[in-house]
């Protein structure tokens, strides 16, 4: 391994970056076959305690993403790199199990197993990300990265309903199934990320050094930026909330506007994953990163404006379901994304704080995760009548109008800080020349 290691280091630093992006693309595309493939299943007429038995399913899944990005703060920000490609076999192969646990336990006592399912799986996002960050080509590494959590979504849904479909596998057999097709593109995928050379002495010199984080630093960070943390999770938890909503239920919220094609899902997300991969890239132009991290709020407040006024072209009947979802989707990501991809990452090297991205957004998931199981359980148990497409036109406008307000406060926080930070550094030139 060490000797193809040093091979590839010797490559072409952008080569080694296509290298990368195309191992992190598959191999968080493969973790969806194991996550997202039940989504694809509508598990029409069975209910328990009045809740659909698929909303007790994506409850109980996201109960236990939920808990691991709890658990994800402390264990990604002090993993060693040594130990990401075995923990990523390891947690897969658990989801698997638990998958295979779902088809053979009947209903419902096999809701136990998505919450099983779930745990392991809420993990992997941080220990993928753990080989692109802290390197100046990170935004295109991330950016590909980051077009799986879309792309993969739709693609997913689409095996899994061809295979329901052309070949009658039960909704209860399809998940397992389905991750069966994806074992070996991970296997392959996770070596080549074990192939990546560390990060440069430039990289080091621009992007600020990359170290775990014990206790005390993670509370140090906290209390340094607390008030744009707060901002920053506000807006994420709600985007997590609506970008769930429309990844778990879509094969719904399609049927709620009359559309009903199983090629729709990959047809929409891949002009989605397109459009956020070029929007995205660019940033890697973008040396200064005080700079880029202003543009990337830009994205974000951009993306929350689009939600908004295409859900109102919408109710206004100006345009149609097709456009409706898909610039609401693009809106959704251009929120969602930069979060999990380059914010953290340019927020680190703008103030130059040596620590991890993968605490960060662990801290920003743990919070979105809850809200969105929170949401969930108050949709069926508050309005258990209101169908999810109506749901979802509800909850955008939400995201529109406090994720866009607090999105440019945040922008304004943060551009105070790094005022303040050089006001104090011309004083100190000040004194010393004094």
């Amino acid at each position: 391994m060490e000797k193809l290691r040093a091979k590839v280091a010797k490559w072409p630093y952008g080569l080694v970056s296509v290298f990368a992006a195309m191992a992190s693309f598959g191999a968080y595309t493969c973790m969806y076959a194991f996550r997202k493939a039940y989504s694809a299943g509508t598990f029409t007429g069975q209910q328990y305690f009045h809740i659909d038995y698929k909303v007790w399913l994506v409850i109980a899944q996201i109960i236990g993403y939920t808990m691991s990005k709890f658990y994800g703060i402390k264990f990604i920000s002090e993993l060693k790199p040594g130990q990401r490609a075995k923990s990523i076999l390891v947690l897969i192969g658990i989801a698997w199990l638990a998958l295979l646990c779902f088809a053979i336990v009947p209903a419902p006592y096999n809701i136990i197993f998505l919450f099983i399912n779930g745990f392991p799986l809420g993990l992997i996002w941080g220990l993928v990300f753990g080989y692109l960050e802290g390197r100046k080509s990170t935004e295109f590494m991330a950016a590909v990265l980051s077009i799986s959590l879309i792309f993969a979504s739709g693609f997913v849904k689409t095996v899994a309903r061809t295979l329901m479909s052309s070949f009658h596998i039960s909704e209860f057999q399809m998940p397992f199934i389905t991750g069966a097709l994806f074992v070996l593109p991970l296997l392959l995928f996770v070596f080549c990320l074990e192939l990546m050379p560390p990060p440069t002495a430039e990289d080091i010199q621009l992007r600020t050094k990359r170290l775990p984080m014990d206790a005390a630093e993670r509370k140090d960070f906290l209390a340094r930026f607390l008030p744009g943390i707060i901002l920053t999770l506000v807006i994420y938890v709600l985007l997590t909330i609506m970008r769930d909503v429309r990844d778990n239920f879509e094969v719904e919220i399609w049927a709620s506007l009359g559309v009903k094609n199983n090629a729709i899902f990959t047809q929409i997300d891949t002009i989605i994953s397109i459009i956020v991969l070029v929007a995205m890239s660019l940033l890697i132009l973008v040396k200064k990163n005080l700079k880029a991290f202003s543009i990337i709020h830009y994205l974000i407040i951009g993306g929350c404006i689009l939600i908004g006024v295409s859900t109102i072209l919408f109710g206004l009947k100006l345009i149609g379901p097709m456009t409706w979802m898909t610039l609401t989707g693009l809106g959704l990501y251009f929120g969602y994304v930069p979060y999990n991809a380059v914010f953290f990452e340019r927020l680190l090297a703008s103030y130059h704080f040596k620590g991890n991205v993968g605490f960060l957004i662990y801290v920003a998931d743990s919070m979105g995760y809850l809200g969105s199981v929170s949401v969930l359980l108050v949709k069926e148990l508050g309005r258990p009548n209101i169908s999810w497409g109506t749901f979802f036109q509800e909850g955008v406008i939400t995201v529109a109008v406090i994720g866009g307000t607090c999105s440019v406060l945040s922008l304004i926080y943060f551009l105070s800080i790094a005022r303040n930070q050089d006001k104090g550094k011309s004083t100190n030139m000040n004194i010393a020349t004094a």
